[in-house]
């Protein structure tokens, strides 16, 4: 069942989505070969804690961690762990908190230096391929609509290999609610988009080809072909002639621009 959200709630919603936004650009602003992701998590514990709130993903299912921090072929759902970043690592970081009893998720994937044109493109195209979901999160669309712009501009248009296990999803007091929202699918096909649902876009996009395995961990899916993976997210409200984005990457994109170790993905 699909929960629309009244405006009081969509505003906590905001509150919630925005946190998870000023969290990761506090840790874009620090991020930098040597720094270990056990360290990242740790820090993002501590402002999602500070700021009155509590992390989404620790003990959710199991998870052990606050966040989910995937380097190069790692899709998603990656452990933090002692090993430092180097130059060239390609780092997705998803971030979910609980502020007010509402959740905000969302994600971003970082550069640590100059990985080449081939991985820069697919980064570049994948946030692309966010925005073009999001322009049909409108409520005379469906959830098909948004799962075929995705595909459309990462696989067809690109070539690129769109994620099938995993997928987007409503959002709310539940971490993941209905409906879900797949990274591909027809045009005019799933349940009808509503005023006021709010839904996880995040098209999970990789260099090579689609397939993706779980590590023996139970959570870490990698790429088969060991390609690089990229992994961008927005909290987005529908409404009629157009999404309310919840979630702000501008603090975010800031914080890249500002730092040295970064590139930045215009």
């Amino acid at each position: 069942m699909m929960y629309c959200k009244t405006a009081e709630q969509i505003e906590k919603m905001r509150a919630s989505a925005q946190l998870v936004s000023r969290t990761l650009s506090l840790i874009a602003a620090d991020l930098r070969p040597g720094i270990t992701t056990r360290s990242i998590d740790q820090q993002i514990n501590t402002i999602i804690r500070d700021h009155g709130a509590i992390p989404s993903f620790l003990n959710y299912h199991g998870y052990p961690f606050h966040s989910c921090i995937s380097v190069n072929d790692v899709v998603v759902h990656g452990f933090p762990s002692d090993k430092e970043l180097k130059e060239r690592d390609v780092v997705s970081i998803d971030i979910g908190v609980i502020l007010d009893g509402w959740h905000g998720d969302h994600a971003y994937t970082f550069v640590l230096g100059d990985p080449g044109p081939a991985i820069l493109q697919l980064i570049r195209v994948t946030k692309e391929s966010l925005y073009k979901g999001i322009e049909k999160c409108t409520t005379n669309h469906r959830v098909g609509d948004i799962s075929f712009a995705i595909q459309e501009h990462t696989e067809r248009k690109h070539g690129y290999g769109v994620v099938r296990e995993l997928v987007g999803h409503g959002l709310g007091t539940s971490l993941h609610e209905d409906p879900q929202v797949p990274n591909y699918g027809k045009r005019g096909v799933g349940p009808k988009l509503k005023d006021g649902l709010v839904l996880a876009i995040e098209p999970m996009i990789n260099l090579g080809k689609k397939e993706v395995f779980t590590d023996s961990d139970g959570w870490t899916v990698r790429t088969k072909d060991g390609s690089v993976s990229a992994h961008f997210e927005h909290d987005v409200c529908v409404r009629p002639d157009q999404a309310d984005i919840l979630s702000d990457y501008r603090p975010i994109e800031a914080a890249e621009r500002n730092n040295p170790n970064l590139f930045t993905i215009d």
